[in-house]
């Protein structure tokens, strides 16, 4: 073999030696590891971030552009008409949202109207909600100074008013010589409360609207109805009383005078009626 082989071919295995020799360590330390775990940990935690508030931003696109108040059905009204209250719920911003307006009228008392404790509104479908009205309980009225005191089973004042509501009956009669907001009226017998409510609830019972109850002195009731006056004394025996207007009242239709049915526990004879 020439020389000049035998140097190449030992240049050759000095430089496979040189290869092997060549060590393949771990070029990052354990805290340069953690690092870029923890970097590469909050780019994901970003990464889902962005994607929710996307999504979210996206459903909520969906439910305004999707979800728009067309039809409303009111239900419970008594003093407001359908499109007074629909005025009432449908005002403020998103107030065309089915979804924003049921969640906003969930379980919630309605302040600043008149004659409502509160409201809730059922989705029927993405353009149709069902809005019922829970108005507060009243059981007359009496009026004062040009205003009308409605009040409660209690006799407590909750609503002043420049407008007379229908179905609601005024109270006359009772004395007193002020009141006071969300407090009983200062009458003399506050069990004349308890007697205007079951009057009240005897009349929606058995659907007989009056106009006004009067009381005189002795707190004996005397119902009005148009031109018909109807004396019914005390509380004794109110229900058949009630119950018998309503297939004597049709009779006086028309006519105008005194029905006096004080004595009626006494037998049907005792019923009088003066013709005025």
């Amino acid at each position: 073999m020439s020389k000049k082989k035998k140097k190449k071919k030992q240049k050759h295995k000095e430089g496979n030696k040189a290869t092997h020799k060549i060590k393949f360590v771990n070029e990052l330390t354990p805290e340069q590891e953690e690092h870029y775990e923890e970097v590469n940990h909050k780019k994901l935690i970003g990464t889902l971030v962005l994607t929710g508030i996307f999504a979210f931003l996206l459903a909520v696109y969906i439910i305004l552009m999707t979800f728009k108040v067309k039809t409303v059905i009111v239900e419970g009204n008594q003093h407001y008409t359908d499109q007074e209250i629909t005025a009432i719920v449908q005002k403020g911003k998103f107030g065309d949202n089915s979804i924003f307006l049921s969640l906003k009228y969930s379980n919630k008392p309605i302040t600043g109207v008149p004659f409502v404790s509160s409201m809730d509104v059922d989705v029927l479908d993405k353009n149709t909600i069902k809005v019922t009205v829970y108005e507060k309980k009243l059981a007359g009225y009496v009026e004062y100074l040009g205003k009308y005191m409605y009040f409660d089973k209690d006799g407590v004042i909750v609503e002043n008013s420049s407008v007379k509501t229908p179905g609601i009956p005024m109270v006359t009669g009772l004395t007193f010589d002020h009141f006071t907001m969300y407090e009983p009226l200062p009458v003399d017998n506050e069990k004349v409360f308890k007697t205007i409510l079951n009057i009240t609830q005897l009349l929606n019972k058995y659907e007989i609207e009056t106009d006004k109850i009067y009381f005189d002195k002795d707190y004996e009731m005397t119902l009005y109805f148009g031109d018909i006056r109807v004396a019914v004394g005390d509380k004794g025996s109110l229900e058949e009383k009630i119950q018998m207007l309503t297939s004597i009242l049709p009779q006086l239709q028309g006519q105008k005078g005194l029905l006096n049915m004080k004595s009626y526990d006494q037998g049907l004879e005792n019923i009088t009626f003066t013709q005025e």
